[in-house]
């Protein structure tokens, strides 16, 4: 009888046992991370009574968290990839929103400004088209300096977010190292504990990437993306913003340990912090320099065809938009004081790429700063041979280099944040062509003037009277130089222009080439004004300033659509890991629904046996009273 009480005792604390995990299941279904639970039952040792063992009930040897090492790996590795891809989905799509959209972006003025421009040339004396084209000049600039300005607060977002991140990475490793020291020698560790330490290494991987590797003893190191230890064992590494050695005002992650410091670039890093470093140098930084190149395409491109105009008094053009000078920048750790001066060269082999200049001690070399790759320059860096890299000229200003100093060169960066219109009087626009040429009335033959345009405008020359006299059909003098030959058609040049004649001229025929004046109304320089954003003067003359334009909208809404095709894909790939976890690890409701009935009908039938045990106790008393 007493065995039968303790075989009911047994099972009736086994089955609330059970029940109360059941409950625990249900109370955390909507926990994150949380594993569900398991009671595991066994029977007790029988005893002999000589005829056999008989049993002496039940027993719960192990509460057991269900959970599959691998699925939890597959979603780990899959949430760090999702958390940076989103990331950088997000803000490549902001950018492209800024590029695409009529009312931010860089398009629509562009084109108002090169209407403009045209309209001019229909009416070059007209004070209001005059008016209207420096107007739509000051509204190009402006938008080139606001998206600039956009941009540059992405990069400050950057920054936040990586001091905000590294933050939360070091708040993440501090505990789940201090976990990691719980649980660490416990043949038996709390389930909860340990969903505890899986839900925080989730978190803390969705913002560096990488793994964790479980050891002997069942702590948990974790690692980035690249292999840099976050967690291993009870001690934590700590994550730091430093600044960059070029460029102080922007952020990036150093890893110490051990009292040491290390950098990381953007291949050690993943999750949110990855995605924030990819972007700024993927898509942000190629942005901005390639902003930057169109801004300065089009002042060098306008300024070069506005210096060759003649305004109403009777001047040469001014520089009708102002530029800054390339961006050159020396490292923090350099020991020499040398110091550069840069200018623009060659529109046609201006390139939006960064260049890093180090000196080996005699020699400068030019490589990219990335990869590392080696980048063609000429040149000693002297003021009568300079340093020419990519469209850009550089001059050692003062100071001496010392052996490995570096400095970064930003040929375009920044440049649409400072570009402005030059000129405020509209009667300073140069919409005439400086010279004019006209034929003597006495004349006999049937040539006629064509072509008259200017082909340096920075002859001295230029503006100086000059007569075309023809000996015959066949030969002509320029201001009693010559003779030289003529065919007819063929151009004539001289003090920086050029002319063609249509028909035959005749001996003694004269034509004049002199300054077109003040209070013109030509209209040729406008005309070629008007024109130049299909001039292609980019990438060695294959490229056009419309074409960089529509180049850099699709660079940008590339980038993100790329961005955002890769985070959907990245969900799907997610979810399905997510999905096998929790299929093993996930609190269903019908089944713990199911347990609860099972295990609280084996309760009951625990009772009644404790139930019977006491009847029988009861008779047993009963029968020795009388």
């Amino acid at each position: 009888m007493s065995n039968l009480l303790a075989t009911g005792s047994s099972a009736l604390i086994a089955f609330q046992r059970a029940l109360s995990t059941v409950s625990h299941n249900v109370a955390n279904i909507n926990t994150p991370g949380y594993s569900r639970q398991r009671t595991e039952f066994e029977a007790r040792d029988g005893t002999f009574y000589g005829y056999g063992y008989q049993g002496n009930g039940v027993q719960i040897v192990d509460v057991r968290r269900m959970a599959d090492s691998l699925a939890t790996s597959r979603l780990l590795d899959s949430g760090g990839e999702l958390s940076r891809l989103q990331q950088l989905s997000v803000l490549s799509s902001r950018m492209d929103s800024l590029f695409s959209e009529k009312a931010t972006g860089i398009s629509a003025p562009w084109s108002s400004f090169f209407d403009a421009a045209s309209a001019l040339s229909s009416n070059a004396a007209g004070s209001a088209d005059r008016e209207s084209l420096l107007a739509q000049a000051n509204a190009l600039t402006t938008r080139f300096r606001q998206i600039d300005q956009h941009l540059d607060g992405l990069d400050v977002e950057v920054n936040a977010g990586l001091t905000a991140a590294t933050g939360e990475v070091n708040r993440l490793a501090k505990e789940i190292a201090q976990l990691n020291g719980q649980i660490g020698g416990n043949t038996n560790p709390s389930g909860d504990l340990l969903d505890r330490r899986d839900q925080l290494i989730s978190e803390l991987v969705s913002y560096t990437g990488g793994n964790a590797v479980t050891q002997d003893g069942g702590l948990v190191n974790v690692f980035s993306a690249g292999g840099q230890p976050l967690v291993v064992g009870a001690t934590a590494s700590k994550l730091v913003t430093v600044a960059d050695p070029f460029r102080p005002e922007r952020l990036q992650v150093a890893l110490e340990t051990n009292n040491q410091r290390v950098t990381l670039d953007k291949r050690a890093l993943g999750g949110q912090i990855g995605g924030l470093i990819e972007f700024r140098t993927t898509v942000l930084d190629p942005a901005v320099a390639e902003l930057g190149r169109v801004a300065t395409s089009l002042a060098q491109t306008f300024n070069a065809g506005h210096n060759a105009g003649m305004d109403l008094y009777g001047q040469m053009g001014a520089d009708f938009f102002a530029l800054s000078a390339p961006r050159m920048s020396s490292h923090a750790g350099n020991t020499g004081n040398a110091s550069f001066q840069t200018s623009l060269g060659n529109t046609g082999a201006l390139n939006a790429q960064n260049v890093l200049l180090r000196f080996d001690g005699t020699n400068w070399q030019a490589t990219h700063p990335d990869t590392g790759a080696a980048i063609p320059m000429t040149g000693t860096g002297t003021a009568a041979d300079p340093l020419v890299v990519n469209g850009v000229e550089l001059v050692l200003a003062s100071g001496t280099p010392a052996t490995n100093d570096r400095f970064l060169l930003q040929p375009t960066a920044g440049a649409a944040g400072n570009i402005k219109v030059a000129i405020s009087d509209p009667s300073r626009i140069a919409a005439a062509t400086p010279v004019k040429a006209t034929t003597d009335l006495t004349n006999t033959g049937s040539g006629k003037l064509s072509a008259l345009k200017v082909t340096d405008a920075t002859n001295a020359n230029l503006l100086a009277p000059a007569d075309i006299e023809f000996i015959d059909a066949t030969q002509y003098t320029i201001d009693g130089t010559g003779p030289f030959t003529y065919t007819p058609g063929q151009t004539i040049s001289h003090n920086g222009w050029s002319l063609t004649l249509d028909g035959a001229p005749a001996a003694g025929d004269t034509f004049t080439v002199g300054p077109t004046g003040a209070n013109s109304s030509d209209n040729g320089n406008a005309k070629l004004l008007a024109n130049l954003d299909d001039a292609r003067v980019l990438n060695g003359g294959t490229m056009t300033l419309n074409g960089a334009i529509g180049g850099l909208t699709t660079q940008v809404g590339s980038a993100a659509r790329q961005a955002d095709y890769s985070a959907q894909a990245q969900q799907v790939i997610h979810d399905q890991a997510q999905a096998a976890r929790d299929s093993i690890s996930g609190v269903n409701l019908d089944e713990e629904a199911a347990d609860l009935m099972r295990l609280q009908q084996a309760y009951q039938a625990a009772a009644q046996i404790i139930a019977a045990a006491d009847t029988l106790f009861q008779s047993l008393l009963g029968a020795t009273r009388r």
